[in-house]
C-alpha cells in the first residue's frame, strides 16, 4: 500500500512582493480618495456659511464708472404768497412807489397779522415816507411781540428809543448829506456874509392824553464872533407841516406858542439864545378856514413873546410831518434847517422876510 505523503508548497518570493504592493497601491487609493472627499465637504459647509450674511446684503447695481447715473433733483418750493408779496413790496419801494409798496405789505400782513418781517418792511416804508408816528405805531407792535419776535424785536427796541416822536429828547443831525448842509446854512455851514445861525434844534415828544401830537423845540441861535446885532433887525419863522390823507403835504393847523428861555435874547454875549416853540395838535375837531393855515407859523421878534394858533379842521386826518426854521437879519435869509430836509424842496426858503 502506498503512503501519499503532501510536501509544503513554496510560494514564490516574487509573488509576495507583488501582491504587497498591490495591497499598499489599494491602500493609498482609498485614503487618497477619502481625503479629497473630506476636503470638498469641508469647502461645500464654508460656502454655505459665506452665502448667508452676503444674501442679507441689497446686491448694488453696476454703475459705470464713465457714465454714472445723474443725482436725484429736488425741485425748490414755490415762495409762499405772503414772501411774494414781501419781495414785490421792497422792490416797489426801492423804485420809490411807497404808495404800492405799502398795498403790498397790507396784504401780506392781512394774511399773516403777526409776521414781523412784514411789520418791520412796513415800519421801515413809514420812515422813508418821515410818516415817524406811524412807523412808530409799528415798531411799537412788533416790541410789544417781546423776545419772540427775535432781531425784529431788537431792531423795533432799538428804533423807539431813538426815534425822533418818542417821548425821548434828541438832536437833530446838524451834519446831514452835503445837500442838506447847503440847504441848511446853519452856524457850521453858512453863506458867505450871513451873520447868525442855528446851533442845534432839539426835539422833545411829551405824552398828552388830551393831544394827538404835543412836541416842543429848543432852537439855539448864535451870532458870529465878530458879528455886532440889532435885535430889533432879527426876525425868526418857525413853520409846522403835516400830511393830510398821507399824500399832500401842508402847513399845520395845529397850535404853536413859542417863548424864549434865555432871558435877554439879545445876541450881546457870544452863548447861543435859546428859543422854544411848541406844536399841539388837539384831538377834538372844530370849524376850519383855509386862511387860518397861515396864521400857524411862528414869527418871533426877540423881546415878544406869541402864540399862533391854527384851525383844528381835518385834525383827524392829518398827520404832523416836520418843520422849517428861517432866520432873518436886516431882511435878510441867514440860516435855515428843516426836518425832514425835503421839506425845502416843497417849500423853498425866500431870500427876504418881506417875500413871506
Amino acid at each position: 500500500m502506498r503512503t501519499l505523503l503532501s510536501r509544503p508548497i513554496q510560494v514564490d518570493p516574487s509573488f509576495q512582493i507583488g501582491l504587497s504592493l498591490v495591497v499598499i497601491l489599494a491602500v493609498a487609493e482609498i485614503f487618497a480618495a477619502a481625503s479629497y472627499y473630506v476636503v470638498r465637504a469641508r469647502a461645500a459647509r464654508a460656502s454655505a456659511q459665506a452665502v448667508v450674511p452676503s444674501a442679507a446684503r441689497p446686491v448694488a447695481s453696476p454703475v459705470s464708472a464713465t457714465n454714472p447715473a445723474p443725482a436725484a433733483v429736488i425741485p425748490s418750493p414755490a415762495p409762499s404768497v405772503v414772501n411774494q408779496l414781501l419781495l414785490e413790496g421792497t422792490e416797489l419801494r426801492d423804485r420809490g412807489d411807497m404808495t404800492n409798496a405799502l398795498a403790498r405789505f397790507q396784504e401780506a400782513l392781512d394774511s399773516e397779522p403777526n409776521n414781523t418781517a412784514v411789520l418791520e418792511e412796513i415800519a421801515k416804508t413809514y420812515e422813508s415816507m418821515q410818516l415817524l408816528d406811524r412807523a412808530n405805531e409799528t415798531w411799537r407792535r412788533i416790541q410789544e411781540m417781546g423776545p419772540s419776535a427775535g432781531a425784529a424785536y431788537e431792531l423795533a427796541d432799538q428804533r423807539l428809543k431813538l426815534g425822533v416822536s418818542t417821548p425821548a429828547t434828541t438832536v437833530s443831525d446838524a451834519a446831514g448829506s452835503s445837500a442838506d448842509v447847503a440847504a441848511r446854512r446853519d452856524i457850521g455851514g453858512n453863506a458867505e456874509g450871513s451873520v447868525m445861525g442855528i446851533t442845534e434844534v432839539k426835539t422833545t415828544e411829551t405824552p398828552d392824553p388830551d393831544a394827538e401830537k404835543n412836541l416842543t423845540l429848543q432852537i439855539g441861535i448864535k451870532k458870529q464872533p465878530a458879528a455886532t446885532i440889532d435885535h430889533t433887525k432879527v426876525k425868526i419863522l418857525v413853520e409846522f407841516y403835516d400830511t393830510v390823507g398821507d399824500k399832500d403835504i401842508k402847513l399845520t393847523n395845529a397850535d404853536v406858542n413859542y417863548e424864549w428861555l434865555t432871558p435877554k435874547h439879545d445876541w450881546t454875549e457870544t452863548n447861543p439864545e435859546v428859543l422854544s416853540v411848541r406844536y399841539l395838535s388837539a384831538k377834538t375837531a372844530g370849524p376850519s378856514s383855509e386862511s387860518a393855515l397861515s396864521d400857524a407859523a411862528a414869527t418871533v421878534r426877540p423881546g415878544q413873546k406869541g402864540r399862533a394858533k391854527g384851525s383844528a379842521a381835518d385834525i383827524g386826518k392829518r398827520k404832523y410831518l416836520g418843520y422849517i426854521i428861517r432866520i432873518y437879519y436886516d431882511d435878510e435869509l441867514q440860516a435855515v434847517q428843516a426836518e425832514p430836509s425835503r421839506l425845502l424842496q416843497h417849500f423853498p426858503p425866500s431870500k427876504s422876510s418881506s417875500s413871506q
